[in-house]
């Protein structure tokens, strides 16, 4: 029966030649799996750095909080000074309207600090009323917000104690906050606050 079968059955010869096939095509199926597993490894690698990115540039973004609350407070502190009618570099205030190029770091030479963040982020800070020129918003070219009826007593962006009365004028301030975090993140946010005058 075995004889029978050697005759019959495929030659010693062909069989280990069709075993070399089989370990030639499980070597190229072993690296074309090795390299899928490299490409998903790196795919993965490249997904976290991302997300870890987005992360720190979402923070800077919540950081500017900080310097927007120093801002509004001092502009709470000045706003019937009569100090807003001037320049105030110390306090990193323009009595003008001025838009310099924000990505450049030179616009934030004179910029006050707010100072450092619980995420690490530094944060400075400038404020510019918008007025063509110094002086009394009153004799001034402003850009100005009428609250009247229901909309009285209330800003366009923060209350500002006293309210204004009925009808009474409001100058924009416009604040400028930029946020320094890890991995060169960098984030500019600007907004209005209305005060009466």
């Amino acid at each position: 029966m075995s004889a029978y079968s050697i005759r019959r059955g495929t030659p010693a010869s062909a069989r280990r030649a069709q075993r070399g096939v089989v370990l030639f095509i499980a070597l190229i199926v072993l690296v074309a799996m090795t390299l899928a597993g490299i490409a998903i490894m790196r795919s993965v690698d490249t997904g976290n750095l991302i997300a870890g990115n987005v992360a720190f540039k979402q923070g800077t973004l919540q950081g500017g909080d900080l310097g927007a609350n120093n801002a509004i407070k001092w502009l709470e502190a000045n706003a019937f000074t009569g100090k807003l009618d001037n320049d105030s570099p110390d306090d990193a205030y323009l009595s003008r309207g001025n838009e310099p190029d924000w990505s450049d770091d030179a616009a934030w030479a004179d910029a006050k600090s707010a100072g450092t963040d619980n995420a690490g982020n530094t944060v400075q800070y400038k404020i510019n009323r918008l007025c063509m020129d110094p002086g009394p918003a009153q004799n001034n070219n402003c850009a100005k917000v009428q609250k009247t009826g229901a909309e009285a007593g209330t800003s366009a962006g923060y209350n500002i104690n006293p309210p204004p009365s009925n009808g009474q004028v409001q100058v924009l301030y416009r604040i400028t906050t930029r946020v320094i975090g890890p991995r060169d993140a960098n984030s500019i946010i600007q907004f209005n606050v209305a005060l009466p005058q």
